[in-house]
């Protein structure tokens, strides 16, 4: 496993979550009740992220906010 400098990824996650965040206003118009739960199944994970990473445990935090995002693309793909 190659090793990696806490700072950049710090930097990456924190990236990744800012944009998790702008991402959230392409839902807003999303109002169907199996969506709207995979909408809060992603914020959950995007807040799971930023707690592990205030731990200091980027590779999960790394592995939430992938998750969270996975999530809410899939939510925009088939609400087109």
């Amino acid at each position: 496993m190659p090793d990696y400098d806490d700072n950049k990824m710090e930097e990456r996650i924190s990236k990744d979550i800012d944009k998790f965040y702008s991402n959230m206003g392409n839902v807003e118009k999303i109002k169907d009740k199996r969506s709207l739960k995979v909408i809060e199944l992603a914020k959950m994970y995007a807040s799971d992220s930023k707690s592990y990473l205030a731990k200091k445990d980027m590779y999960t935090s790394f592995s939430c906010i992938s998750y969270a995002h996975g999530l809410l693309d899939a939510i925009i793909e088939i609400s087109r």
